[in-house]
């Protein structure tokens, strides 16, 4: 078994039994515009969304702390989820990597909404958004 291989049994066999079920669908549609704006509002809606977010983070950090990294969610916005990384992770070369690669990846496979991840890297003159 390569150590690719190794690595998605363990993500697999760590995942088991903390799976999200899907919201209940109710009979009254909803459109994609009116969904885009309760998603970008403050509402019930918004903090499932976040909360889903956030526990597919947290699936993700142990990998990156393992390496003295972390990454935080910081918003979501019409698809687009916002995250920086921390510790080892912040500056390092690979870190767009781990996003496009991995950390989008998982999120746009585990919450539906999500489109696309962006990273918020820190610079000496700021903060720089990065799009993949």
């Amino acid at each position: 078994m390569s150590e690719e291989e190794r690595i998605n049994k363990q993500i697999e066999d760590n995942i088991k039994g903390h799976e999200i079920p899907a919201p209940e669908n109710n009979s009254t549609e909803v459109s994609e515009e009116n969904k885009e704006a309760m998603l970008n509002a403050e509402t019930p809606a918004r903090e499932d969304l976040i909360r889903r977010i956030n526990h597919t983070l947290n699936k993700i950090r142990p990998y990156l702390q393992a390496d003295g990294g972390d990454v935080e969610f910081v918003d979501f916005q019409d698809g687009v989820v916002t995250v920086t990384m921390t510790g080892a992770c912040a500056g390092c070369l690979m870190a767009s990597s781990d996003i496009s690669e991995g950390v989008q990846a998982i999120l746009i496979d585990e919450v539906e909404e999500v489109r696309s991840v962006k990273l918020l890297e820190s610079t000496p003159f700021g903060y720089e958004n990065i799009n993949f």
